[in-house]
């Protein structure tokens, strides 16, 4: 029996509705059962020791191990993480198990916890074990702070606190001050000045960062000044004020604090939901996208049962006004979308869905698309939005993935509010390009060549893709294909086998070093090409290259006129865009080198 990992949750999460702690353990053989309840046996008493009494605990069984988890006050979480740890200890040895040293911590703020010595194991005295917790939690005990929280709630508005920052209200109704001055700035607090702004919460396996985008332009069309969060950058208006994965509780606080932003648009990872929970405690709309095989076997998620629920956390920050927006083409979300008492909008590639159909004669919500138009419905009022043919990057409706993100992106604008001449004008003037949307169906025209540059990287994105390239005229196909080394197996296979859906003529299956995850190099192309070879891909139609730009300059000497390369990136995403940008502004043509797009000064 081993503590994987001991971390805090700062906001609604799996287990919990709040703020807490959260372990995760190796049961060696353990019932589970029985592994729950002596923790339970040993956690009560430390609870009502350290003066936790109150506390709600909440655990999850997963293959091989258990996640054990019990709320506590947002001022004193490392201390709860320590509480957590020893009553784990003690359970482990009533059942026999010995000690039981963590094998890795994710939570890199956290400071070396002393229920640890340097060999990780525990200290077995329950006396000393009280008497250090107690120390903790008058050290880390901030009063100042959570009457503030009080305060903030009985008022109607959000705190958000972290190691660094404290604030109350969102965007233009916002203000913030470092922690530690908390006890000064709070008695002095412009109370009828602090507000919340409408929030919505984008999460699901594909889509996400499309749709929450999209919602974006949507919002400027409105004339709002909007704070989107993705998993490239973080956005206000039109400044980019960070570059990099923002999917998490930093960037949607980064958003939130800033007093220009007057609606929050923020995606949500499947990562920083496990990780921390939700950044905010209420929201004014929520999308899932869909759920599909990606990134199982972390965190306790091995499933795709469990992956949806993980994504349906953004439904516990949805009070009685808020609005839910699910996809119905997606059996597990129908199936969760049931037990919501939050009301639902719907979205749907089936004009005759009859989960939709029933919905809308009960007087709900729901968005379709009948292939060549974009509907929003409310009971038995239908209204067009407007036809596939004028939102550019579903491709006139080629791009199913990017209709269902469209209806997605709707649903949510009239939750927030958002007139629907907005609603239009975002849809219309959007545009897949790197401007836009770098990395999502990016589609470049090179002298004959037709180009899609895309971050697809699972199964269910990737099949998507080629579904949209296959229905794209072209008189041959090719794919640079490869995947991160921290799937398993059987997920690279299917991945593989996503890729077949395109039936290339060439696949250029590219090493990826940035993402090798523990792999040895050769690796993963090795189980890609035998897939593919299985499938019944000719040996000469394959073609390994010792890096991904290495793949798109084959693929890019490959091609003739009348070819269509589908090149997913990963790695070198920007440096990929600039590379074929400078082809198409320079007049490249399929045949020509491409030396003078590698010679110094190039991004290549």
């Amino acid at each position: 029996m081993r503590i994987l990992d001991s971390r805090r949750l700062t906001g609604p999460n799996l287990l919990l509705d709040g703020p807490g702690v959260i372990l995760d353990v190796t049961l060696a053989g353990l019932d589970p059962d029985a592994a729950v309840a002596a923790w339970r046996a040993a956690l009560f008493p430390l609870l009502d020791t350290v003066g936790f009494g109150d506390s709600r605990t909440s655990t999850r069984a997963y293959q091989g191990g258990l996640l054990l988890a019990f709320s506590a006050p947002i001022d004193v979480l490392y201390t709860a993480t320590e509480v957590n740890e020893a009553a784990w200890h003690a359970a482990a040895q009533s059942l026999g198990g010995g000690e039981t040293p963590r094998e890795h911590h994710h939570d890199p703020h956290d400071p070396d916890l002393e229920s640890a010595d340097e060999d990780g194991d525990a200290p077995s005295d329950p006396d000393a074990t009280i008497a250090r917790l107690r120390n903790a939690l008058a050290h880390e005990r901030a009063p100042a702070l959570t009457t503030l929280a009080r305060e903030a709630v009985r008022r109607g508005v959000t705190l958000l606190a972290d190691d660094r920052r404290v604030s109350v209200g969102l965007g233009t109704g916002s203000r913030v001050w470092p922690t530690e001055e908390t006890a000064t700035i709070a008695p002095r607090l412009p109370w009828a000045e602090l507000h919340d702004i409408p929030v919505a919460l984008v999460t699901g396996t594909n889509g996400k960062t499309t749709t929450v985008r999209l919602i974006g332009a949507m919002a400027k069309a409105a004339g709002l000044t909007a704070g989107v969060t993705s998993t490239d950058r973080v956005t206000v208006g039109d400044d980019v004020v960070a570059e990099g994965d923002y999917s998490g509780p930093n960037g949607a606080r980064t958003v939130l604090r800033d007093r220009r932003v007057q609606v929050a648009l923020l995606e949500v990872a499947r990562g920083g939901l496990l990780r921390r929970g939700l950044a905010l405690p209420r929201a004014r709309a929520a999308v899932v996208t869909n759920v599909a095989n990606d990134h199982l076997g972390e965190f306790g998620i091995f499933d795709l049962p469990s992956l949806a629920d993980t994504k349906m956390v953004v439904a516990k920050a949805l009070g009685p006004e808020g609005k839910l927006v699910l996809n119905a083409d997606d059996p597990l979300l129908v199936e969760r979308g049931g037990w919501q008492a939050t009301p639902v909008i719907w979205f749907t590639l089936d004009a005759a869905n009859p989960l939709v159909t029933r919905h809308l004669a009960r007087g709900g919500e729901a968005c379709w698309s009948d292939g060549a138009t974009l509907f929003f419905a409310r009971g038995r009022e239908r209204r067009e939005v407007v036809s596939c043919g004028e939102v550019p990057m579903t491709m006139g409706g080629a791009a199913r993935h990017n209709v269902a993100n469209a209806l997605a992106a709707i649903g949510v604008a009239l939750a927030l509010g958002f007139p629907e001449d907005a609603v239009r004008r975002g849809l219309t003037e959007f545009e897949s390009t790197p401007a836009q949307n770098p990395g999502r169906a990016n589609v470049f025209e090179l002298a004959g060549v037709t180009v899609i540059v895309d971050f697809a990287h699972n199964p269910h994105g990737l099949t998507a893709l080629t579904a949209m390239a296959g229905a794209m005229p072209a008189k041959r196909r090719a794919i640079v294909v490869g995947q991160a080394g921290d799937r398993d197996d059987e997920s690279i296979r299917e991945f593989a086998r996503a890729a077949w859906t395109l039936r290339p003529d060439r696949v250029f299956i590219k090493e990826m070093e940035y993402y090798l995850r523990g792999r040895e190099r050769g690796v993963v192309p090795d189980l890609i090409e035998r897939e593919l070879l299985r499938l019944g891909a000719r040996t000469e139609s394959l073609v390994r290259c010792a890096s991904e730009m290495a793949a798109v300059r084959a693929a890019l000497l490959w091609a003739t006129e009348g070819d269509l390369l589908l090149m997913t990136t990963h790695e070198v995403r920007d440096e990929v865009i600039a590379l074929v940008e400078r082809l198409v502004g320079g007049g490249w043509k399929p045949g020509n080198s491409l030396i003078e797009a590698m010679r110094p000064g190039s991004l290549a």
